[in-house]
């Protein structure tokens, strides 16, 4: 608990170095390599927790279910993710009984590099399968994507997923905000989930963070940070050595950069803004999308891989046809599914 302790203890100095800017800016300099440096993090975190591989394994099962019998799919990735997820579905898609459908991946995301090595390593194993395949990488921020980019065609099945990524969408200026949008910043995620519904998507499924660190009273929001990544440590500390090289990266690339993100940050800048299920449901539901319940079947092949996993403590639990992973009983990352609903 020593390092999260200063992890914690560096995010409060940074909240007071920001009342000098030149001070903060120049103790705080931006890199350049940002988002390969998050891409690397983001591996890491894979390698050593169970929870993307969960979203990862009942993403594909929710979509292989909802688009049984289409002949054109395509499926927008808006977080870049790793390219496992994709091999896995890949090899799913390609023993379907029907035969694999035409296949088309489109990844958003910020790492140039990272999409054009995700493109050639998927484009080989479809070879591989002999499976009609596209990938369209469009490099963006999710805050900045032009749907028109993302180029759905008419009469091809549509498929959503957005790994721990809609919450940054939910940055406000509290300092030009109306009172209404400081309980609710709408605007950005409003805009974008009606532009998706635009699209009528036969699936969308969306994992995020099961915490609340989007509230305005500091306080709460330092209890609740503190709550979460201390549960994150308690899993790393029975599953990894303390002095593991892997571990020590994901702490910083991950851990440190959102727990001083949660802390230090305010207005637009404050981007780790995780919201609990409940909530996004009913942005979902005011959006105009439909609830789609996972599967028993998904819940299944969850808990076997978590028996595979080799660490006890690590939960699947069912809510209102949603998925929570918990450490414990705590539920930590949630995944829900929805579809597009036509206003009557």
């Amino acid at each position: 608990m020593q390092r999260i302790a200063s992890y914690f203890t560096e995010a409060l100095a940074a909240r007071l170095l920001r009342s000098w800017p030149g001070l903060y800016r120049a103790l705080n300099p931006i890199l350049p390599d940002t988002a390969a440096a998050s891409n690397h993090g983001r591996r890491l975190f894979l390698d050593l927790f169970p929870f993307l591989r969960l979203s990862f394994l009942i993403s594909n099962q929710a979509i292989l279910e909802a688009m049984e019998g289409e002949k054109v799919v395509h499926v927008i990735d808006l977080g870049g993710s790793d390219p496992s997820h994709w091999l896995a579905f890949l090899q799913a898609v390609s023993g379907r009984p029907e035969g694999p459908p035409h296949l088309r991946i489109t990844a958003v995301g910020e790492d140039r590099d990272f999409l054009t090595q995700t493109a050639l390593v998927l484009t080989e194993e479809a070879e591989k399968l002999d499976i009609p395949f596209q990938f369209h990488a469009v490099v963006s921020q999710l805050d900045g994507l032009n749907i028109e980019s993302l180029r759905v065609k008419t009469g091809e099945a549509l498929a959503i997923t957005s790994v721990l990524k809609l919450h940054t969408l939910l940055a406000t200026d509290e300092a030009t905000a109306t009172p209404r949008q400081l309980f609710s910043p709408i605007d950005k995620i409003e805009s974008f989930l009606a532009s998706l519904w635009g699209l009528s998507p036969k699936l969308m499924v969306v994992t995020e963070q099961e915490s609340n660190h989007n509230g305005t009273n500091f306080n709460e929001r330092f209890m609740e940070a503190l709550n979460f990544y201390a549960a994150l440590f308690d899993c790393l500390e029975l599953a990894v050595p303390r002095q593991s090289a892997e571990r020590l990266k994901v702490e910083k690339l991950v851990f440190r950069e959102e727990i001083k993100n949660i802390i230090a940050c305010e207005g637009l800048e404050r981007k780790e803004r995780h919201e609990k299920l409940h909530k996004w449901m009913r942005r979902f539901e005011m959006a105009g999308f439909g609830r789609v319940g996972l599967s028993h079947y998904g819940l299944l092949q969850a808990r076997r891989m978590l028996q595979g996993f080799g660490c006890e403590g690590y939960k699947v639990k069912e809510e209102k046809g949603c998925f929570l992973f918990c450490w414990q009983e705590r539920a930590l990352f949630s995944i829900s599914a929805w579809r597009f609903r036509r206003y009557d």
